[in-house]
């Protein structure tokens, strides 16, 4: 049987084309502008995004599911803005019993039809991107740009890496061959194979509340153009903006002629732990999830039926050797620390700093002048409300006040955190980074995640007790990010080493533009699945290839 694509994909050949090649030489493109200029979107986008976007709010939502037994309203928004947004709650058992029902024909359209589809959501998304980016905004308390940036053009960008990943995993072998094998003096033996790609089944993707959007596009995309029908579970706290993407998804699906049940929206009552429930189905055979280790380790053990992609806390980790730029070492470390709070899962966590100090361009610092360059840096980005604001955002939820709280009591701080008045929206709730001084006999301290606006500067033997401390601390509790700053080429070399042997991305002396927390798509991955952080890589192909299986057949040809 042979598939005829759907027009959507020469639609979209061309971009898909160029995705393609992005992830095999891996230089810098992306195809959806980061910037909300005018210039680039328009003079009336922003406002029709946020008229958009406001029109949601003290209503219900406007998604249409099979099976809507309630309607459910869990958002609060870091911002103080009220959200009153309430969404359909659906069965579990009908969404799955949906999804299941939606796989044979999206199964049968074929990889270039699927892909074609995919490619066509993305581009309805991406006409809707200030709609999203404000919806990204007042969910997870991304100030604006970053929410414009991450929650849609990066997060449109992860998602067609994945697309891109998997229809060249899809597409790797011919969908027919001819089979002909000598037989002595007889005939040939001939046979005509097909060869079938088959999504594994239901597949869930339990979303996050700090990046809703750049967490769940890229295991939303990678299972839905290999053929399988998605349930989406979004955070609590942050629904809307995975609302929006299955609202515009559906539409494009129905209008190619599929069901639209190939992906739902699976919003939870309060309490109701919907996620566990729908975890545990048979019929959900692929599941991502980002968010705590005590719930993806969960995943990991008891969803056996399911292929399991977790991203989980981490502590990241910074190097400090030496430096031939102190002034923008520091400014680089304090901005990585301030964007968002520290609110991100690349943020560093813990700078081990010699405690005899570092040679620098200005000479020999100290370990307590580097603590207070770095904490400098801080201070200066969060000293006006105004500009601090559009760097930190608000605070996602109780749960980092309540680390804010209990690191007051845990070593010296350099930088206390506190509390911003912000500007525009009076009930948000904002707080400055704080950065602490910690010794290396503080392992119970420094060895755990403080997710959150919260930086240890840890005074060590040397740069060698550094690289150990570094290499325990990511085999042990796993990282997504590491960076090391050093003059000295075999210094560079020995944390490289540790950076293999803990299985974590590397960044070495970032003073300008490029931040350890900030990964571009089609280049850098994200995660390596190679420590406990995380059991995958956003995106490669081991990302995408177990999300289907190639099934043949094959009949005798003749002559």
């Amino acid at each position: 049987m042979t598939e005829t694509p759907h027009s959507w994909f020469a639609n979209h050949a061309a971009t898909l084309e160029r995705a393609t090649e992005a992830i095999k030489d891996r230089g810098y493109w992306s195809a959806y502008p980061e910037s909300p200029s005018p210039r680039v979107y328009g003079e009336t986008a922003a406002a029709e995004g946020e008229a958009a976007f406001r029109g949601y709010l003290d209503a219900k939502f406007p998604l249409d599911q099979p099976g809507i037994t309630d309607w459910v309203a869990t958002e609060r928004s870091p911002f103080g803005v009220p959200l009153l947004v309430s969404y359909p709650h659906v069965d579990p058992a009908t969404l799955i019993a949906s999804a299941t029902a939606a796989l044979p024909a999206w199964r049968d359209a074929g990889p270039q039809t699927r892909a074609g589809v995919c490619m066509e959501i993305l581009a309805r998304l991406h006409a809707h991107i200030f709609e999203l980016a404000n919806a990204v905004q007042f969910t997870s308390g991304q100030a604006f740009v970053m929410a414009f940036q991450a929650g849609g053009a990066h997060a449109l960008d992860r998602a067609l890496e994945a697309v891109a990943y998997a229809y060249a995993e899809m597409t790797r072998h011919p969908a027919t061959a001819g089979w002909e094998k000598p037989a002595g003096k007889g005939d040939p033996l001939r046979m005509t194979k097909t060869f079938h790609v088959v999504p594994r089944g239901v597949a869930l993707v339990i979303g996050c509340n700090t990046f809703p959007t750049w967490n769940s596009y890229p295991g939303l995309f990678a299972s839905l153009v290999t053929g399988n029908p998605v349930v989406i579970k979004p955070h609590p706290g942050a629904v809307l903006p995975l609302a929006i993407t299955v609202r515009y998804a559906r539409a494009a699906l129905e209008e190619a002629g599929f069901d639209p049940n190939l992906v739902q929206l699976a919003a939870e009552a309060p309490g109701e732990g919907l996620a566990k429930t729908l975890a545990l189905d048979p019929a959900v055979r692929i599941i991502d999830f980002t968010g705590s280790t005590e719930f993806g380790d969960w995943l990991e053990a008891n969803a056996r039926q399911a292929a399991v992609y977790t991203e989980k806390a981490g502590v990241n980790t910074i190097v400090v050797d030496s430096t031939d730029d102190f002034a923008g070492m520091c400014r680089n470390i304090g901005f990585s620390l301030t964007l968002y709070s520290g609110q991100m899962c690349t943020t560093p966590q813990n700078i081990l700093v010699p405690a005899g100090g570092i040679e620098t361009d200005q000479g020999h610092k100290s370990f307590d002048e580097v603590a207070a360059g770095i904490a400098a840096t801080v201070a200066k980005l969060t000293g006006d409300p105004a500009r601090a604001v559009e760097l930190t955002g608000a605070i996602v939820n109780d749960g980092v006040l309540t680390r804010l709280s209990e690191v007051e009591s845990v070593g010296e701080a350099v930088l206390p955190s506190s509390p911003v008045a912000h500007p525009a929206f009076a009930e948000a709730t904002v707080r400055t980074p704080t950065v602490v001084k910690l010794t290396s006999a503080d392992a119970a301290v420094y060895g755990r995640e403080w997710f959150g606006p919260i930086s240890f500067v840890i005074a060590t033997d040397s740069t060698a007790a550094s690289i150990d401390i570094f290499r325990s601390t990511v085999l042990a509790k796993g990282a997504l990010t590491a960076a090391v700053y050093s003059t000295s080429e075999l210094v560079l070399s020995a944390v490289e080493d540790a950076s293999l042997d803990a299985g974590v991305h590397l960044s070495c002396n970032l003073t300008g533009g490029v931040f350890v927390n900030q990964s571009a798509a089609f280049s850098d991955f994200h995660a390596t699945g190679a420590n406990p952080a995380a059991n995958a890589a956003l995106t490669d192909g081991a990302y995408v290839s177990n999300r289907f299986r190639v099934v043949q057949s094959r009949r005798h040809t003749t002559a």
